[in-house]
């Protein structure tokens, strides 16, 4: 069974950057699509961003665009990374990576639907200051 674990999270100002990482332990995890979601308080859950299984095929959330990037890496350390870069108050929640193993996302192209991932991490806080 996969576990995924999410760090780098904490407190910037507006205009910083955080890198967040989500390891996952067990050897399928480079056959997973990978999402990024986040939760601010009293707010629906958001997708963020989306990486297939080989990288080829990245998604965002309208508002990441051009700010946040994703990546991963299959090898040794079996992590994906959210690199968020010009941080807005707006981008304050809690993040959470989410593993799709059954192939949903790939097969219905739905990579933003947070329903068709069936593993998540326990997420991690970011707060963005003004």
């Amino acid at each position: 069974q996969v576990q995924l674990v999410e760090s780098g999270g904490g407190l910037v100002q507006a205009g910083g950057s955080l890198r967040l990482s989500c390891a996952a332990s067990g050897r399928s995890f480079s056959a997973y699509t990978m999402g990024w979601f986040r939760r601010a308080p009293g707010m629906e859950r958001e997708f963020v961003a989306a990486i297939n299984w080989s990288g080829g095929g990245i998604y965002y959330g309208d508002s990441m665009k051009g700010r946040f990037t994703v990546s991963r890496d299959n090898n040794a350390k079996n992590t994906v990374y959210l690199q968020m870069n010009s941080l807005k108050p707006e981008d304050t929640a809690a993040y959470f990576c989410a593993a799709d193993t059954g192939g949903l996302t790939t097969a219905t192209l739905r990579f933003f639907d947070g329903y068709l991932y069936n593993l998540w991490g326990q997420g991690t806080q970011v707060a963005v200051s003004s």
